[in-house]
């Protein structure tokens, strides 16, 4: 019984070691992104010039910490009014969302491809998660209204990106409207998660034996770079908000699990509408129903205009 105590006592210490370990690997590798570069500028502005007769204008914001956020605004020669900002996935840039850009210009949309903090061309050591980046979104937005002034401003995101969007309401009330494709819900229900994954166990894993990882994940990055891990709410933003919100999810999403967007929709039904698309994996939508995912997206930013009422389209994604 001696033996048997001691034993178990070696393999707890060990354990909690090794979760330490493994608790600053992860901060590290969550918060400090390899940038990755832009390699189809020239393409995308030979593109947007023969299509849309208009130019790729670079330009720029500096965020309330005195980084500087860079990205892409393009205006169409048959501009409708309205401009939509659209937030790319996490380790990617703004050329991460181009197809998207060219599916609203399509229609008339001005678009602003921005490159996250920490991300593309963007300054900042480290990505936040919705930390600092929420207010980079409303810098952006301020940019537009200062710059270009549109009728409606509209917010897309994917994945990370569509986080970002959903975290940025709670800085940001001038949207019209957004539309996410595959947020997660908080940090905390996401960690579970993400601890859990390598192992290909259930969240469980990380509400339970992760826990001492997660802990030391979260102790590590507040004491060495003073930023909360658990902090980034989409959830928080959202409940507080009026903003309408189209959340889009694929039913086979391995990265980040549809329940999430369904936790999003349940919190708020009233200003919040679910899509989850049977068969589309992590950011598939679009692949999986292409048509639906077009006329879902461009229907759901046409009938939330600036005077338009909510209360008259509470159903329409389901109709």
């Amino acid at each position: 019984m001696r033996k048997l105590r001691k034993f178990l006592l070696i393999f707890c210490c060990l354990y909690l070691v090794l979760a330490a370990i493994a608790g600053v690997v992860i901060a590290e590798a969550s918060l400090k992104l390899q940038h990755l570069p832009l390699h189809y500028r020239q393409q995308f502005a030979r593109y947007v010039r023969q299509h849309y007769q208009a130019n790729l204008q670079e330009v720029s914001v500096t965020a309330s910490d005195s980084v500087v956020l860079k990205g892409w605004y393009v205006r169409p020669v048959d501009f409708n009014g309205n401009t939509v900002v659209l937030s790319h996935g996490i380790t990617d840039n703004r050329e991460g969302v181009a197809g998207y850009a060219r599916l609203f210009l399509n229609h008339g949309y001005a678009v602003l491809l921005p490159d996250t903090r920490a991300h593309g061309e963007s300054g900042g050591e480290l990505a936040t998660y919705g930390v600092k980046e929420a207010d980079d979104l409303h810098q952006w937005v301020s940019w537009l209204y200062e710059h270009d002034a549109p009728q409606c401003v509209y917010g897309f995101g994917e994945s990370y990106g569509a986080a970002l969007i959903l975290q940025s309401l709670a800085r940001e009330p001038r949207y019209c409207a957004v539309a996410v494709e595959d947020a997660f819900s908080t940090a905390r229900e996401m960690s579970y998660e993400r601890v859990s994954g390598p192992l290909h166990a259930g969240s469980w894993f990380g509400k339970t034996l992760g826990q001492p990882i997660i802990g030391a994940a979260v102790a590590y990055s507040w004491l060495r770079y003073g930023v909360d891990l658990l902090k980034p709410s989409p959830l928080d933003a959202v409940m507080h908000s009026s903003v309408p919100v189209l959340l889009i999810h694929g039913t086979e999403d391995r990265v980040i699990n549809f329940h999430h967007s369904e936790i999003l929709a349940h919190a708020a039904p009233d200003h919040v509408q679910l899509w989850l698309v049977p068969n589309a994996w992590h950011t598939g939508a679009w692949s999986a129903a292409h048509n639906e995912f077009e006329a879902k997206v461009l229907g759901w930013f046409s009938i939330h205009q600036r005077n338009g009422l909510y209360s008259t389209t509470k159903n329409w994604v389901n109709e």
